[in-house]
């Protein structure tokens, strides 16, 4: 198996943000944000595994400070965990207003991405050289953000999941249950 530093697939991609990005605001489209990551996520993994990569899921997408018209945006890009086909991409988005130099953080996010074949089939990826400490920290979380989605997905799927077991949960919520006896 050979590896690969983490910096040798790091990528940072920068655009400035224009009208047709925006919404009826003059704020920039969470969506189109979005695609960039998504093009971002895809160059990284790609660069890193030598091969096509293919989005397999999205974790957190918080957006924390709104982007306006006119600002530089800037992502940064780095790949954070390997599994055997997969990778979780970090994303980090930045926007400058270009008049004042303000630097806002907008949003950072975690991109799995799976490297396939000409044929679509899973293929394995090299394994990752780490050499500091944010990027130990950043393996670490990811195999935590892993372990959380596992949990997750097993107790919402598991077959004695019932609506039952949580009626109680709701009552801090703003919700009214109305449900029909014996439901």
């Amino acid at each position: 198996m050979n590896y690969k530093t983490i910096d040798s697939s790091r990528i940072t991609m920068s655009q400035l943000m224009q009208p047709s990005h925006s919404n009826f605001s003059g704020k920039i489209h969470g969506g189109y944000i979005l695609n960039l990551m998504d093009q971002i996520a895809f160059a990284c993994a790609s660069k890193h595994s030598e091969t096509y990569c293919v989005t397999a899921s999205v974790d957190t997408v918080d957006f924390l400070n709104s982007i306006e018209i006119g600002d530089l945006v800037t992502m940064k890009a780095s790949v954070n965990y390997v599994g055997k086909t997969s990778m979780v991409v970090g994303i980090r988005v930045e926007s400058e207003t270009i008049t004042t130099g303000e630097i806002k953080h907008c949003n950072s996010s975690y991109f799995t991405m799976v490297a396939k074949n000409n044929f679509g089939e899973s293929v394995e990826v090299p394994g990752l050289i780490i050499n500091d400490k944010s990027e130990i920290k950043r393996f670490l979380k990811a195999i935590k953000r892993k372990e959380t989605k596992a949990l997750r997905q097993s107790e919402f799927n598991s077959e004695d999941f019932s609506h039952i077991d949580y009626l109680e949960d709701l009552q801090t919520y703003r919700v009214r249950i109305e449900l029909p006896e014996n439901y």
